[in-house]
């Protein structure tokens, strides 16, 4: 979001506002008193109507700065965890290939591994997945129990679907 864009939108808002609530009023005071009326009335309304909305403009834009800087964080972990689900599932897909042994080299195997262990190590995990995603890859790394893995996996899925929901 461009906060330069925001700001003229916010500023020919304003002075739309404040131009109607200064028609008004001159109309209000051409009724109510003729001409003279008309334009004092019209001149301080339009002027009270520009002076409220630029007190109010400063807190207006620290708002949505603040908003921005938490979309910003909340969209940042959820790609986290988008990354890490995949970077597991990848792993998982390379200990337990469907095409049988031989498939996946040892390399291979080796350079996902490492990827999902790194992508699961960042700070800006949520709790939550960074559990889930700790449980998948010990499970994945006991090499054992295909079913447990994928249930490890399946875990993991949930909890980046529950931090997703949640916001």
């Amino acid at each position: 979001m461009d906060i330069r864009a925001v700001a003229r939108a916010h500023l020919l808002i304003t002075a739309l506002l404040a131009l109607a609530a200064a028609a008004l009023a001159a109309f209000g005071g051409l009724l109510l008193g003729g001409p003279a009326m008309a334009a004092l009335s019209g001149v301080v309304t339009g002027a009270g109507a520009c002076a409220g909305s630029f007190l109010v403009r400063r807190r207006v834009f620290a708002d949505l700065r603040k908003a921005e800087g938490q979309a910003s964080a909340e969209g940042f972990a959820e790609g986290l965890s988008q990354g890490v689900l995949l970077g597991v599932a990848t792993y998982q897909a390379a200990a337990f290939p469907l095409a049988g042994p031989g498939s996946v080299t040892v390399e291979e195997r080796a350079a996902r591994r490492t990827l999902a262990y790194r992508i699961a190590a960042d700070d800006g995990l949520p709790h939550a997945v960074r559990t889930a995603a700790a449980a998948a890859l010990e499970a994945i790394d006991d090499g054992l129990d295909d079913g447990r893995a994928r249930d490890a996996v399946r875990r993991l899925a949930l909890a980046v679907y529950e931090q997703r929901r949640h916001r």
